[in-house]
C-alpha cells in the first residue's frame, strides 16, 4: 500500500493532539534567521506544578501553550543544521537543558523541519 503525503500528514496531524508531560527543564521556541542561514533556539526555564502545567519559575504564574507571552529566555542556541543544533544541545551543554527522551525527539523532528524549510526557503512554523 503507497502511502499518500495527505495519508501520512493526517498520522502527523493527529499525533500532534496527544497529551504530552512537560520537560520540567523548560521549552524552547524556535525559529530560522534566514539572514544568518541559522535555525535557532530560544530556551526558557519552567517549573511544572501539580496539575502538569508549565508556570514561571520568576512570578509563579502558568505560562500559556497559545497566544504571546513576555518571558526572558535563559539561552540562545544556533546551528546551521538539525544534526548540529541537536548536538550542541543535547551533547555539548552540561547540564543538558533537556531532561526527557520525548522532548528530545520532538526537538530532532523540529530541527529537521526547521532545517527543510530553511533550505527550501517555505515558511517554519513551530508544531
Amino acid at each position: 500500500m503507497n502511502q499518500t503525503i495527505e495519508s501520512l500528514a493526517a498520522i502527523d496531524n493527529k499525533l500532534s493532539q496527544r497529551h504530552i508531560d512537560l520537560d520540567p527543564s523548560g521549552y524552547f521556541i524556535i525559529y530560522l534567521d534566514r539572514e544568518a542561514q541559522l535555525i535557532c533556539a530560544k530556551h526558557f526555564t519552567n517549573v511544572i506544578d501539580d496539575r502538569g502545567l508549565a508556570v514561571d519559575p520568576e512570578t509563579g504564574k502558568v505560562i500559556p501553550a497559545r497566544g504571546k507571552v513576555e518571558r526572558t529566555h535563559t539561552t540562545v542556541y544556533s546551528g546551521r543544521t538539525a544534526k548540529e543544533l541537536c548536538v550542541k544541545i543535547l551533547e555539548q551543554t552540561q547540564p543538558c537543558p533537556v531532561t526527557r527522551l520525548d522532548h528530545a525527539a520532538y526537538l530532532g523532528r523540529e530541527f529537521v523541519r526547521a532545517e527543510n524549510a530553511l533550505v527550501s526557503g517555505q515558511e517554519y512554523i513551530q508544531d
